[in-house]
């Protein structure tokens, strides 16, 4: 008797609202279809970290999803099946579990710097598992790693998320409406102390490369001014267009938006101290503080810091990205159950969708300043409303 397919699943990178939605369609969708469905824990990190002579460590990292499972996961925010932000074809020495450790020439590098591609062992671990096809839900650098398994000959079909909606090949990405949500109503409370104190509140949200949560955010909380990643600043202008702000306000405040991207004009990103992640990344933020120093010493006037952070991505999805999560969570397992891989569901033009794989490494995603974006009174700026999307995105 031949045995059911096999659908592995997991999510890397950071956490969004809308996740674990998106696992419960897939599931659902494969258990209608007659396939098993094995959760991954902590994204391609519990792949990596699996040491097949070991059966504790297989039972940590992987779990059989049921109905029984997935039954109420979909009225909570993050994800249940963890994440990391793991890259196997580029780990650190420092990374590498000790049952690797001697097995792999470094592709770069030596010592302590180098580098290793543990590609190999993540496909033994598939094939360990009887994987027929895996579902892997991220942003671009998850799904980067995603479409080398591709390049292998591994079944993959894709779901991209991301607050920040910056993964190429798709209009909108499972998480970004609820960051934005969450970002409009804690600006609009923000106002409170604000104009009590009469003070420019600067609010810092997430965006490494991409400035849509800043922008949009701005466009609906109607903020007076917004910084984006795209577009460098200047610190005297935006200084005095606030002071501008604040006194044409009858309660005598301001306030704007700035993405954690953001940088002066000559100037560079602003990231905490500590090395850079698996693909590359130091991790961003306090350019809204140092924004606020500078413009307190320009003006003169007292500011307001707020850095959202982890909030914009905290509690339950809204009903948007819920729409959008089990929708493609249907449709990534439509086309896995169709034969279809090195595929990523996508909407585009407010249609569903999906595009090749390799499209998300082929290009960035960024706002369209000429459409979207005033580059001299740094606000929103919607050219022509006539034939954009419902959602501008």
């Amino acid at each position: 008797m031949a045995r059911n397919k096999r659908l592995g699943i997991l999510t890397g990178g950071g956490d969004v609202p809308g996740l674990n939605p998106a696992i419960k369609a897939v599931v659902e969708s494969a258990i209608d279809q007659g396939w098993e469905v094995v959760g991954v824990r902590q994204g391609w990190g519990g792949l990596l970290h699996c040491n097949l002579d070991s059966p504790q460590a297989r039972k940590n990292l992987f779990l059989d999803l049921t109905r029984s499972t997935v039954r109420t996961i979909d009225r909570t925010g993050g994800t249940f099946l963890h994440t990391s932000r793991t890259n196997p074809q580029r780990t650190k020495a420092s990374e590498v579990p000790d049952f690797l450790k001697g097995t792999a020439e470094p592709i770069e590098g030596q010592g302590d710097a180098a580098i290793y591609d543990f590609t190999p062992h993540i496909l033994s671990v598939l094939e360990f598992l009887e994987l027929d096809a895996l579902i892997p839900i991220g942003g671009d650098d998850t799904l980067s790693y995603a479409a080398r398994l591709h390049e292998e000959g591994f079944p993959v079909v894709a779901i991209p998320k991301t607050m920040d909606n910056d993964v190429y090949g798709t209009d909108y990405c499972i998480g970004f409406s609820t960051a934005v949500t969450r970002s409009v109503e804690f600006i609009t409370a923000l106002r409170t102390p604000s104009g009590s104190h009469e003070r420019i509140a600067i609010v810092e949200l997430f965006g490494r490369n991409s400035g849509e949560t800043s922008l949009i955010s701005a466009y609906l909380a109607d903020v007076d001014r917004a910084i984006i990643s795209e577009v460098p600043f200047d610190i005297q202008k935006l200084a005095l267009l606030l002071v501008q702000d604040k006194y044409n306000n009858p309660s005598n405040y301001a306030i704007m938006t700035i993405s954690e991207g953001a940088r002066e004009i000559g100037g560079d990103l602003v990231h905490y101290d500590g090395d850079e992640d698996a693909y590359g990344h130091k991790k961003l933020g306090g350019i809204g503080s140092l924004t606020g120093e500078k413009l307190k010493e320009i003006t003169g006037e007292n500011i307001i810091y707020q850095q959202l952070g982890y909030l914009m991505r905290s509690g339950a999805p809204d009903s948007l990205d819920r729409m959008v999560a089990v929708s493609y969570g249907q449709l990534a397992m439509d086309l896995v159950a169709g034969g279809r891989s090195g595929r990523m569901v996508a909407l585009r033009d407010g249609v569903y969708t999906h595009v090749p794989l390799n499209r998300v490494i082929s290009g960035v995603k960024r706002v369209d300043v000429d459409e979207m974006y005033d580059v001299e009174q740094y606000r929103p700026k919607i050219a022509d409303m006539m034939g954009k999307p419902m959602f501008l995105y």
